[in-house]
């Protein structure tokens, strides 16, 4: 497979898997409310999903190595059905603390096979130099435009079904109250995820493999991820971008945990606040989408794909500052300031994650490339639940804010020295190609 088919293959199963995730996104915090659920109940369901993920990151990334890609992303998209099902119907802790945990497994198969696919797929027909942060910009982009449409449509539902007469009564009345206007999003969620699993499975051929037997995977999953941690811990500079991943991730949390709950108590209602949380969301995926389009110009500007990451990570760390500043005051001047604040970390970060990944492939072979990304995702997810927990428990007003933007201040400063290497070694061959060992 060409490039180009790679490109659009990748770009496709990119927006399918996170149309769903855009779906609940607003709903999600105002759903678990409105079932009775506490803020630092609601940030306890937050670290469930995080812990999974982070307990079954490199085990899952180690497979999709192993067994293959496909496999394992048909699996995460019917363990995402099932969570999202569960999350829409759930009525009680231990009801939705499984969904989390569905979820967090979904998330953990899901988080490096399809891009680990596209770079073996290009790097297959172009070989080892050929160009990948074009077709990991666009990636990022579909992605953060399938949010965006999804944030959209997902806030806007539940008020639509609302507003409707006495429909959201007769929903909650015919379903003895598992069904609320709130749950519509996760349930269509579910839908799209189907159509994921199914795109999944006739669209991303593979090269043949040989039949793994259940002693090999058992001896090949624990060694590819032997070696995905070693090059953690012995390469600098992808080190560096495993704590950037850290410090986005403790980010992220923070953004995600506090902006319901603000839009909530500006418009006054769980509904209404759903529908301004979706607008701000969908502002903040297409500033996504804009600054992972301008990812390859940002490289090409500050003349390298390191440069461009502090540059792009400062942005962030600006409007994070920003929503915190904000928070110490009402009235509409000091919102707008917040919505720019939130503008700006998302344009960071579209402009952020291609260049750091660019970096990455280059410093890895196909036998781990799988697991290299779990791991990444592992460093996120472990600050994001930390973080989120931490915030979760201190008082409303900037100190939550803090707690995120000290995070990615320090990320960004990680990139304000050079790795050792000719130019931050982006021609280099893989770092791991030779050090690392192949699976069973």
């Amino acid at each position: 497979m060409g490039p180009d088919a790679a490109r659009r293959r990748f770009a496709t199963v990119t927006f399918l898997f996170w149309l769903p995730v855009g779906l609940y996104i607003p709903a999600q915090v105002l759903l678990l409310t409105e079932r009775g659920m506490a803020l630092p109940v609601v940030a306890g369901l937050f670290a469930v999903h995080s812990v999974t993920v982070s307990v079954m990151e490199l085990p899952t990334g180690g497979l999709a190595d192993v067994v293959g890609r496909r496999a394992v992303l048909a699996a995460a998209g019917v363990l995402n059905l099932c969570a999202l099902t569960a999350m829409a119907l759930g009525t009680t802790v231990w009801a939705l603390a499984v969904a989390m945990v569905l979820m967090g497994a979904g998330r953990a198969l899901s988080s490096g096979p399809a891009e680990a696919w596209y770079v073996d797929t290009v790097q297959a027909h172009s070989g080892a130099g050929a160009d990948l942060r074009t077709g990991l910009a666009r990636g990022n982009t579909a992605s953060a435009a399938a949010l965006a449409a999804g944030t959209l449509l997902g806030g806007g539902l539940p008020l639509l079904l609302d507003l409707a007469p006495d429909a959201g009564a007769r929903m909650a009345e015919a379903t003895g109250g598992l069904v609320l206007p709130l749950s519509a999003p996760a349930l269509l969620g579910a839908v799209v995820n189907a159509a994921y699993v199914t795109y999944v499975l006739c669209s991303l051929p593979e090269p043949p493999r040989p039949p793994a037997t259940l002693r090999q995977v058992l001896r090949g999953v624990p060694a590819t991820t032997a070696a995905g941690l070693r090059l953690g811990a012995h390469e600098p500079l992808v080190r560096r971008v495993l704590l950037s991943a850290a410090a986005v991730g403790a980010a992220l949390a923070t953004v995600e945990l506090l902006t319901p709950g603000r839009a909530a108590r500006l418009t006054g209602t769980p509904e209404s606040g759903a529908v301004v949380y979706a607008v701000l969301a969908c502002l903040g995926f297409l500033c996504t989408a804009l600054g992972s389009h301008s990812a390859p110009l940002a490289a090409r500007l500050t003349g390298s794909s390191e440069h461009a990451a502090l540059a792009s990570l400062a942005v962030s760390t600006a409007g994070l500052l920003l929503l915190g500043v904000t928070a110490a005051w009402g009235g509409p001047a000091p919102a707008v300031v917040a919505a720019v604040g939130y503008g700006l970390v998302y344009f960071g970060l579209g402009a952020a994650g291609p260049n750091e990944n660019d970096l990455l492939h280059r410093r890895v072979d196909s036998t781990v490339r799988a697991t290299a990304l779990s791991v990444q995702s592992l460093a996120l997810q472990s600050a994001g639940a930390v973080t989120g927990l931490v915030a979760g428990s201190l008082p409303a007003g900037p100190l939550p804010w803090l707690v995120g933007s000290v995070a990615l201040l320090a990320g960004t400063l990680l990139w304000t020295r050079r790795a050792a290497g000719p130019a931050a070694g982006e021609e280099q061959q893989p770092y791991a190609r030779k050090a690392l060992p192949r699976a069973p």
